[in-house]
Parts: structure tokens; C-alpha cells; sequence
């Protein structure tokens, strides 16, 4: 019967179709937000700050992992940010200094927004990711590196054009001196605010539902660098006498080698009432940052993006406010090495948690690679941070190392100023200065949180200077 015969093979045709399983589509890569600070300690409501206010930083915090013991490479930020966006430690990209160009010794390096790039990726820069000479260069490419990017947008504010009001310790100076104003002004007159309206617009123009590309978006906040600009709204959070300054402990600097105290200069003539003044700057600067990360926020949510984006947080190294007799950074301290870092990632099963794992900033790069499923490049040093992201107890590393040039003073020494070493481990901080002919420190977290006494000439502590010595020398191994 011709209907029949013509019938059934279009029955099992449906039946088929009908049963069989459609394949799944494939998964978008997530986008990241890669969002760095310049000059940021962890003076943040969410690390515990009872003074300064973040809720915008906070809030990250609660859809991602804070890591309370995380560590820049080099504190002074061309060292470190070189180190970070190759995936190679200081002494390895050959950047020691503000004056470095990692380029020089590794032309053909791919950068982490370029392997990004080479995978598919839209990669856009606003601000200062690379370095800058803040806040002269502001405005401007600064030393960026323009293989790393498809565009960028480099904001300008009134904290650039308007630098005759600001108060500064060294006259015409502004960027490696403590210098801060307080100003009547909206936020987006600042570079930050303009700059966070850049990425914004970018994020718009280059949706990845219009493109069909996901992006990788380097937003690089200038504040809290000096000069600290902030709207006087924001100082108003930070009554000068609700601010109580770290002073100077009497003999602190007896037992600390002259090679670790960089001192800068009129830092430690500071009356009480100027260093109030500075420190309300500061934190008015960090809440202005705050704010601007909160557009962005607002930006993912507003854009339906926050499910498949990525969001990184952190500064370009520590931050010292008095501590020691110091101020600002390059030194080789707790206060000065240590960073905030928060990473937040879609669907993650720990969000709102934090880690005491150790962790480098050059972990970013391998970490990002692996959560987008990128191949990664086999010249990277530093550790993938996924393990702690899954469980917060695990544990990538046994010591965190940093490493900088000394800045004080040394008795009897002539030319350039030897290379400090430190490495920080769950207890102990060990440093020594030229392999330890200036001087070596050893500070114990547990009973000394505040690093005031050396023990590394006490005889109590031999064992454990012996075994930081030898950590030392592992982890030196791996990162010359």
C-alpha cells in the first residue's frame, strides 16, 4: 500500500528526531573586568577597616573570595605591574625600577591581555595598567604597551589640570612626595570618574552580544596615588579627629638594617595635625575609587553581563601611613608588600568566603588563563590560584616573595643600592639585603603583628632563621 510506504519512513524520521538528544550549545568565555589600583592598601571595609568606607569593594567581596595574604612582586608599580601582565618575576623581565621597559629584554613576551587577544578576546585598556608618571603623564599612553591592547582611553581630570592648589611637601612636586586636596567637585570631574564613564562605554560598544566576542576590560584607577584628589563630599566621611595616625614606637628602627628604611624627604617631621590631614586625603581618594567601582558593578548588572564576567580586584602593591616612621611604598614591610585581592566568578561555590592562602600577583595570568580555559603559556612563573578559588584552606605556595631595591641610607656604601629579598610564609617574614651583607630581618606575625622586633641576631630563633634561609634560597631559584 503506497501510503503506507510513504508514511513510515517519515514516522521514524520524527520519532528519531524527536528522541535524539539536541547537542548543547557551547558555553560562552566569560569576559573579565580586570580592575587595578594604584597605591591601595588594604584599608577597606571588607579587610576590616573600622574607619575607611568601600561598599562598593565590599559588596565584590561578598560575590567573590578576598585573599587576606596576598603580595605584589616589587613594591614600586612599573616593577610590579611589568611583573603581573608577563607572568615573570622582577629580576626576570629585567624592570627594577619606574624607568624599566620589559620589553627591552623580551620583545616577543605575550602579555596577559595579548593572550587573551590571541584567543579571541576584544582587549581594551582604560586608565593605568602599565606604568605612568602620576600625575604628569596623566592624560596621556604613559608607558604603555601598545601590543597589548586593540584600544585604550586615557581620561584626564582635575586632578591632573588643576595641580598649582595642591599641597605638597616638596614644592612642584606631587607624584613621589606626599601631596593631597580636598576639592568641591562632582565625581566625574576627577580622572577616575571620567575613566570609569570610559569603560562603561566600551563595555556598551563592545557587548558581546552584539560582537560576539567576549572582552577582556583593564580599568586602571589612579586613586589613591598622590596627588590625593578627592571630593570634599567624600573627606566629610573622615573627621579629622575620628583619625588616630600610627606614630613612630620609640626604638622600632633600633634593630631595623639602615638599607630597609626608605625614608623620603620631611616624611618623619609630619606634626600630628598634618598627618591627619594627609590620611583623611587618602581615604576620601579610596572612596572615591570606591564609587567608580560601583558604576562598573552597576554597568554589569544594568547590561546583564554580571552572570559570564569575570571580576578581579586589587592594587599594584601596599601603602604605608606612618608605620615604621614611613611612608608611601618600596620598601620591603608588611604594610608596603601586602595587597588586597578579590576575585569574583560567576556560579563560584565559596563566594562571599576569604583565604589565608598565600598568593603572588603574578598568579593572576595562570589563574585567568584556567578559568577562561585558555592554554597557558609555558613562561609563566606564578601558581594558579583555581585550587584556593574551589577550596579557601588550599594551598598554591609555601612563601610569597617580593623583591626592591634599597632606598635608605647605607653607612660606607658607594653606587647603586643593593636588591632587598623577602619572602612571607603563614608566620615569619625573612629579608636580607645583598644576600644579606647590608643586614637580614626576621619578624614573627604570630607575636609580633606590627614588626616591631628584629629577631634575627635572637638566639631563640635560630632554627627558624635557619629555615628561612633555605626557603630563601628555593624560592630565589625559581624566581632570578
Amino acid at each position: 500500500m503506497p501510503f503506507r510506504k510513504t508514511v513510515f519512513p517519515l514516522a521514524a524520521a520524527l520519532a528519531f528526531f524527536c528522541l535524539a538528544k539536541p547537542e548543547p550549545a557551547a558555553k560562552a568565555k566569560p569576559n573579565v573586568l580586570f580592575i587595578a589600583v594604584d597605591d591601595l592598601n588594604n584599608d577597606l571595609g571588607c579587610y576590616g577597616h573600622p574607619l575607611v568606607q568601600s561598599p562598593n569593594i565590599d559588596r565584590l567581596a561578598k560575590r567573590g573570595m578576598r585573599f587576606d595574604r596576598a603580595y605584589c612582586q616589587y613594591p614600586v608599580c612599573n616593577p610590579s605591574r611589568a611583573s603581573l601582565m608577563t607572568g615573570l618575576y622582577p629580576e626576570q623581565t629585567g624592570v627594577l625600577s619606574n624607568a624599566g621597559d620589559f620589553r627591552k629584554r623580551h620583545p616577543d613576551i605575550t602579555t596577559l591581555s595579548q593572550h587573551f587577544m590571541n584567543n579571541g578576546y576584544f582587549a581594551a585598556r582604560v586608565g593605568k595598567i602599565y606604568h605612568y608618571g602620576v600625575p604628569l603623564q596623566i592624560g596621556t599612553d604613559g608607558k604603555d604597551d601598545p601590543a597589548s591592547w586593540n584600544t585604550v582611553a586615557n581620561p584626564i581630570g582635575i586632578d591632573r589640570t588643576e595641580l598649582e592648589p595642591v599641597a605638597t611637601l616638596q614644592k612642584g612636586k606631587y607624584g613621589g612626595t606626599l601631596s593631597w586636596r580636598i576639592i568641591k567637585s562632582r565625581d566625574d570631574d576627577h580622572t577616575d570618574g571620567k575613566g570609569a564613564l570610559d569603560a562603561i562605554r566600551l563595555i556598551e560598544e563592545h557587548h558581546p552580544g552584539k560582537t560576539g566576542k567576549p572582552f577582556f576590560l583593564a580599568m586602571g584607577f589612579f586613586r589613591p596615588h598622590t596627588p590625593y584628589v578627592a571630593p570634599a563630599h567624600y573627606a566629610k566621611l573622615y573627621p579629622l579627629d575620628k583619625i588616630d595616625p600610627v606614630l613612630e614606637k620609640p626604638g622600632d628602627r633600633d634593630d631595623i638594617p639602615p638599607a630597609a628604611l626608605s625614608d623620603r624627604a620631611h616624611q618623619r617631621e609630619l606634626s600630628l595635625a598634618k598627618r591627619r590631614e594627609i590620611i583623611q586625603a587618602y581615604y576620601a581618594s579610596i572612596t572615591l575609587m570606591d564609587a567608580c567601582v560601583g558604576k562598573l558593578l552597576d554597568a554589569l548588572d544594568r547590561l546583564k553581563l554580571a552572570d559570564n564576567t569575570i571580576v578581579v580586584f586589587f592594587s599594584d602593591h601596599g601603602y604605608h601611613l606612618g608605620q615604621h616612621g614611613l611612608w608611601q611604598k618600596s620598601d620591603l614591610f608588611e604594610g608596603s608588600a601586602r595587597v588586597p585581592l578579590i576575585l569574583s566568578v560567576p556560579g563560584m561555590k565559596n563566594a562571599g568566603q576569604a583565604s589565608d592562602s598565600l598568593a603572588e600577583l603574578i598568579d593572576l595570568y595562570p589563574t585567568l588563563a584556567g578559568l577562561c580555559g585558555l592554554a597557558k603559556p609555558a613562561h609563566l612563573k606564578g601558581q594558579s590560584l583555581e585550587p584556593v578559588l574551589n577550596d579557601p584552606t588550599a594551598k598554591v605556595r609555601q612563601a610569597a616573595f617580593t623583591v626592591s631595591n634599597a632606598r635608605g641610607k647605607i653607612p660606607g656604601h658607594r653606587g647603586r643600592k643593593p636588591l632587598g629579598h623577602t619572602i612571607r610564609t603563614e608566620r615569619y617574614r625573612y629579608t636580607e639585603w645583598a644576600d644579606g651583607k647590608y643586614g637580614v630581618e626576621l619578624y614573627d606575625y604570630k607575636t609580633d603583628p606590627d614588626e616591631y622586633t628584629n629577631l634575627a641576631k635572637r638566639p631563640s630563633a635560630k632554627n627558624a632563621l635557619k629555615r628561612m634561609q633555605q626557603l630563601m634560597q628555593t624560592t630565589r631559584a625559581h624566581t632570578r
